[in-house]
């Protein structure tokens, strides 16, 4: 069984195409997944949501998904979730918001977005000096308490940084990065940013043998024009993610 996985698309429909183009060009899979946080952002929100509405996939809702569809519009409304609340029809952020929290995709093979009770964690992320790194194994393993202890692979995204972890006793992680925003910043204490480094949309195959034991895991980078990405970000008065689309890094 061959598993495309994508996560993190953010609204940007470019980088969803190339990623869609990049896998046919390697014979397609057997099953595509997306991990969440479809459309929050200043790019194309409502042209990515009907790209996935007729791709039909197995999806989870992301904390951004939640937000664009849950939180009260106004001005306290975070910048790229009122972007995309205001480009969605109330259909679509109803769908968004109806999204489950995990799915078995296949026997022992669990996706969800950030953790598999809560949508807005991180699972394999600490905090340090600002930034994004690995957290200590303890820390993961308490994170997935309750998780079916059958599960052999857990799927996961929101921190937009490729992972592949296996855990002594437990599932093999596998965070894809993100499809379509390569940085962010987050200042939620405490403040911090995630960088991927390049501006490549990222996603994952996973091919699984008869037994449907992992036997391969690929981390693909691919290229698309992310300056016309940067260029909409800018149209919409996004410097700061129009520098993250050219670069994958944040501004000093």
């Amino acid at each position: 069984m061959r598993i495309a996985v994508l996560a993190d698309i953010h609204g940007n429909v470019l980088a969803l195409d190339a990623v869609l183009d990049d896998l046919e060009r390697r014979g397609g899979a057997d099953l595509i997944v997306n991990l969440g946080d479809c459309v929050s952002g200043p790019l194309w929100p409502r042209e990515t949501m009907e790209r996935l509405e007729a791709l039909n996939l197995p999806t989870v809702r992301g904390n951004h998904d939640r937000r664009v569809a849950e939180d009260p519009a106004g001005a306290d409304m975070w910048p790229s979730d009122r972007y995309a609340r205001e480009r969605l029809t109330a259909a679509q952020r109803e769908a968004l918001f109806a999204l489950p929290l995990t799915l078995e995709i296949a026997p022992g093979v669990v996706v969800f977005h950030a953790r598999p009770d809560h949508d807005e964690k991180y699972l394999a992320d600490a905090i340090v000096d600002g930034q994004l790194v690995r957290a200590p194994v303890a820390a993961i393993k308490r994170r997935l308490k309750s998780l079916d202890p059958a599960c052999r692979i857990a799927l996961c995204g929101h921190s937009h940084r490729n992972e592949l972890i296996r855990i002594p006793g437990g599932p093999v992680i596998f965070n894809p990065g993100s499809v379509g925003c390569p940085a962010y910043d987050d200042d939620t204490p405490p403040a911090h940013v995630s960088e991927q480094g390049s501006p490549y949309a990222r996603y994952g195959i996973i091919e699984l043998d008869e037994a449907r034991r992992a036997d391969r895991f690929e981390a693909i980078a691919v290229d698309y024009d992310h300056e016309a990405a940067a260029k909409q970000a800018e149209q919409a008065g996004r410097q700061e993610w129009a520098h993250a689309l050219r670069t994958g890094f944040m501004k000093d």
